[in-house]
This record gives structure tokens, C-alpha cells and sequence, in this order.
């Protein structure tokens, strides 16, 4: 996910940007409303209001006339009317600073879901071959027969192929709850699934993060092995 973060304050931004690293996001960080206004296209724009140049609202306001990019703003400005104003001068979400990094992740994933359509169709990585609509995967021409949890994990990871996914959002996107008493649940299916299509794609783990989908022989970094940081 290309992810635009718009905040003057340079020690939480810098925290911020690490932590999004390790979850497998590229950031590009600006410190003002004009290099805001300036940045090329993203998939999100993280916004704090309190900018030295111009109100983050008016940002928002015009960042919404130019397009359909999803926008969270975070800041310190707590009370009910700070997070309604902000709301109707168009954020898809507000989000009050200080937070987690978990909490920030599932809010980006659920405004995603609301502002993009799910990727369907037939999506490769390496030797595999998925069908996310017939629900058919493929490893070098022959059909894998996958439980339908194992195929919703499969999906979820191809559908951002290379892009690490936090364990969280995994078990709610496949299973429906981020209990972390089925975390062991999503171990096992992940070592199952990797069995299943290891001859033409592997499930990388990310100490700590989560999992991402990689061709084999694929080398990636980026994400760290360093636990993701409350902010």
C-alpha cells in the first residue's frame, strides 16, 4: 500500500513511518499542506490538522474535491465536533492521537474495503495461479484442492501480493475475529497451505508482523523483525 503521511511533527512521524515499513507499506512522509497538495497519487492519505501552512482541514477538504483517495486524519483534537468536522470536510476516518499501530492498521483496512473494490479475477504469482472467483487455485498447470479457510488465506494474500498482512487482520478477514486464541489456528493453516503451493509460491513470515505472499526464490525486505510500536 502506497501511503502518504502529512505530519509536522517530525519524532512521531519518523515512529510512524518505521512502523508502517515493518508492516510492508511504502511512506512517503511530508511536513506541510503544500508538499501535501504536491504529492504524487497514493491508495491513503494519513493527515494531521495541525500543520504550519494551512489548517489540515482545508487539506482535506481539497485533497476530496481532486479524487476518491482514502483519508484518515490523526490528531490530538479529541472532542465530538473535532472528529464530525473532520468527517464532513471529507476523512474517511478520525482517529485520535495518542494510538495504536494494530488499531491504525484496521482502520486503514476497513476504509480501504469501503473505498476500493476487492481485486477479483485470476491473479499469479510465480507458478501459482489463483481464480478468486471460481475459487480454483493452480501450481505449474495442476488444480490444488484447498479447504475453503485455506483458499480465503490464499486469497487474502494474493490479493496484496508481496505486501506483508498483520496476523490481525488475517483472522478477521478469514475467520471473522482478532481473538488472539485462534492465532494458532492461522499457524496451522499457514503451514498447510505453504505444503500445498510450495513448488510455485511461498507464504513468508515476518517475525512479528504477520505473513505475505512472494514468488519462490524472492528475496524482499523491508519489514524488519522489530515488533510494531504503540504510537
Amino acid at each position: 500500500m502506497r501511503i502518504l503521511l502529512v505530519e509536522d511533527d517530525r519524532r512521531f512521524a519518523v515512529a510512524l513511518v518505521k512502523s508502517l515499513h515493518q508492516c510492508g507499506h511504502e511512506v512517503e512522509y511530508v511536513d506541510s499542506a503544500a508538499a501535501a497538495l504536491a504529492s504524487p497519487a497514493c491508495d491513503l492519505v494519513l493527515l494531521d490538522l495541525g500543520l504550519p501552512d494551512l489548517d489540515g482541514l482545508e487539506v482535506c477538504r481539497r485533497l476530496r474535491r481532486r479524487g476518491d483517495v482514502a483519508i484518515i486524519i490523526l490528531s490530538a483534537r479529541g472532542t465530538e465536533r473535532d472528529r464530525v468536522t473532520g468527517l464532513r470536510c471529507g476523512a474517511d476516518d478520525y482517529l485520535v492521537k495518542p494510538f495504536g499501530v494494530a488499531e491504525l492498521q484496521a482502520r486503514m483496512d476497513a476504509v480501504l474495503r469501503r473505498v476500493r473494490p476487492r481485486p477479483n479475477g485470476v491473479h499469479t504469482v510465480g507458478g501459482l495461479e489463483v481464480d478468486l472467483d471460481a475459487r480454483v487455485a493452480c501450481v505449474d498447470g495442476d488444480r490444488v484442492k484447498l479447504t475453503p479457510k485455506e483458499f480465503s488465506l490464499l486469497a487474502a494474500l494474493i490479493r496484496e501480493q508481496g505486501v506483508v498482512l498483520m496476523r490481525e487482520q488475517l483472522l478477521r478477514e478469514v475467520w471473522g475475529t482478532t481473538w488472539q486464541g485462534t492465532s494458532r489456528t492461522l499457524d496451522v493453516h499457514v503451514s498447510t497451505l505453504r505444503t500445498k503451493i510450495r513448488t510455485g509460491a511461498r507464504v513468508e513470515a515476518v517475525h512479528g508482523v504477520g505473513y505475505r505472499l512472494v514468488p519462490i526464490g524472492a528475496l524482499l525486505h523491508g519489514a524488519g523483525d522489530h515488533p510494531i510500536e504503540d504510537l
